[in-house]
């Protein structure tokens, strides 16, 4: 894939569960088609959205063949490669390679232990894995995840040949972003930001090559990027202050409240989560989503 080739709205697919709990691949696959008949520009799968951290390590696997399967190459896949050690991960990067995948996409291991050193050596360990692939840097503190200066971020761009790609969801990602662009220079091929693309309008004002949100309103960030694209920061501006609600509300809930848009929406057939004490929406809640989701009816086109 060409330098720069990474850009718009990459969209997360959640992992589907049948109620019972197991995969669900037909509703994985319909997501995948709502993506692209939304118009997003890549497919990311599976990472913190798509609930990897709850699958067994063949079941990742499966999701991510099922996902370059439905693709077929019309639009590039990165696939999630974090796991809980340097060999899972690098384990996981040599299928991806193996199943036609674009580019990885990893955190570090160690919850938030890891010490700079061995995120470097953890970083030349992928990038010599997924080779000639592109390695994304996936910056998520979370709750469980490692925070990594601007000066380690923009030292493994520069150090570690094949990592070249940013997604900043830490704490002022917008700052961050402006500063590892400034450290890395022409090293960092692109930055993107996360977080449900609540910040997406700073985030592009300071250079961002798009957006990674989960899917479940996929269809009104494309359409979001593409005013920004054509340099109509008014109607960017205007379609993202009405989406922000529903944005607000997703950012207490999480995961429960993507799928249940997406049930909503026919494209998945449970919101089964295999979250441990996942949030669960009671009646206001759902009346809530209802209201929010009416508001943005003229924009959720697919």
């Amino acid at each position: 894939m060409p330098t720069g080739a990474f850009r718009g709205v990459y969209a997360i697919p959640p992992t589907p569960f049948h109620d019972d709990g197991s995969i669900d691949e037909t509703s994985l696959a319909r997501c995948i088609e709502f993506c692209l008949n939304a118009g997003a520009n890549g497919i990311v799968a599976p990472v913190v959205a798509s609930e990897a951290a709850a699958l067994l390590d063949d079941e990742r696997m499966r999701v991510a063949e099922l996902v370059t399967e439905q693709v077929r190459g019309r639009v590039p896949v990165v696939i999630g490669v974090s796991g809980a050690s340097e060999p899972a991960s690098v384990r996981f990067t040599r299928h991806a390679g193996s199943i036609g995948a674009d580019a990885v996409i990893t955190m570090p291991p160690g919850g938030g232990q890891a010490r700079s050193e061995e995120i470097l050596a953890f970083y030349t360990a992928v990038a010599r894995a997924a080779a000639p692939l592109p390695v994304w840097i996936q910056h998520y503190p979370g709750l469980c995840g490692t925070s990594m200066a601007p000066e380690l971020l923009a030292q493994l761009v520069t150090e570690v040949e094949g990592v070249d790609w940013l997604k900043e969801e830490s704490v002022h990602a917008p700052q961050v972003m402006t500063r590892v662009r400034e450290l890395a220079g022409d090293s960092l091929n692109g930055v993107m930001g996360g977080m449900g693309g609540r910040y997406l309008l700073n985030e592009a004002a300071r250079g961002a090559c798009g957006t990674m949100p989960a899917c479940e309103v996929v269809d009104v960030h494309v359409r979001i990027w593409q005013a920004l694209e054509r340099g109509d920061r008014e109607e960017a501006r205007h379609v993202h202050t009405r989406l922000l609600p529903l944005l607000n509300f997703e950012a207490m809930y999480g995961c429960p409240v993507w799928k249940e848009v997406l049930v909503r929406r026919g494209v998945i057939a449970s919101a089964r989560t295999r979250i441990p004490e996942a949030a669960v929406l009671d009646a206001r809640s759902q009346q809530e989503l209802d209201r929010l989701l009416a508001d943005l009816g003229d924009l959720l086109t697919v």
